[in-house]
């Protein structure tokens, strides 16, 4: 979700019920969940794009896990990353998991999100809970939990990472939305690194506020610049998202040196 800073001023109201919300201006539909912070948008002429920077961000993981088979989502919203996984990697199966049937109904009413298949599941759940009882293994976990003002607190515990550490496959990894405006950002990517041995990374949204932090369960095959960089340009080329300037943003906030990133494990 925006960081709460980032608000989208006025639209008209397409739907309100239970504390959600659609609303819709410029050719831009918006979901707010009980405050003006904006969780999901879409846009109507490119409705399976990512709209806001900070999905397409999360979509980085891409650069150490090419070809996820299974993926696995914590949080749901208007299901803008679900989409973009199954209309843009048709390899790839995806699960959800979101607390709030309302949201569900709303994401597949207002914002397009296609009906289960065999490619893709949505389930009504609390994350934490699911992944405690999982035994599936995943190639990646991606969680978006913000309510508009926290994340969840569920999702913020040593023993939570720990936990969806056991759930990713021998390469796989663990990407969150964060806030850098929470006051318990540091902590949480702190309890992060230790889950994940201090595999972990992070990276800034083309929009200040929101940080991705990228976990590994194993050290990627390859860190260096070199093999980065090959791989956005492919990567940009069959998605259209901005792969260089992700590696550009690992760069900037994260310890390197001239050759590659460098990783605790």
């Amino acid at each position: 979700m925006m960081r709460a800073l980032e608000k989208w001023l006025g639209g008209s109201a397409l739907y309100r019920q239970g504390g959600v919300e659609v609303r819709e201006k410029c050719g831009v539909r918006t979901l707010h969940l009980g405050s003006e912070t904006i969780q999901s948008a879409m846009r109507i002429e490119h409705p399976y794009d990512l709209e806001l920077s900070y999905t397409r961000a999360m979509m980085a993981f891409l650069l150490f896990v090419p070809v996820p088979k299974h993926a696995l989502m914590i949080g749901l919203g208007g299901g803008s990353l679900a989409k973009f996984i199954y209309y843009r990697l048709p390899q790839s199966r995806v699960r959800v998991v979101e607390i709030s049937p309302e949201v569900v109904k709303v994401a597949r009413s207002h914002f397009l999100l296609p009906a289960d298949d065999d490619r893709l599941t949505v389930e009504i759940g609390e994350g934490s809970n699911y992944l405690s009882s999982s035994r599936e293994k995943v190639d990646a976990l991606l969680i978006d939990a913000y309510d508009g003002r926290a994340l969840a607190a569920s999702l913020t515990t040593d023993v939570f990472y720990s936990i969806a550490r056991t759930v990713l496959s021998r390469a796989g990894v663990l990407v969150i939305n964060l806030w850098s405006n929470d006051w318990a950002f540091d902590r949480n990517v702190k309890r992060i690194e230790r889950a994940f041995d201090n595999r972990c990374i992070c990276l800034p949204a083309e929009r200040p506020g929101n940080v991705i932090a990228i976990a590994f369960a194993a050290v990627p095959q390859s860190l260096r610049w070199r093999d980065l960089s090959a791989a956005a340009i492919d990567l940009q080329a069959r998605l259209g998202l901005p792969f260089p300037e992700f590696v550009a943003g690992l760069r900037k906030m994260n310890q390197h040196d001239s050759d590659g990133l460098c990783m605790g494990g």
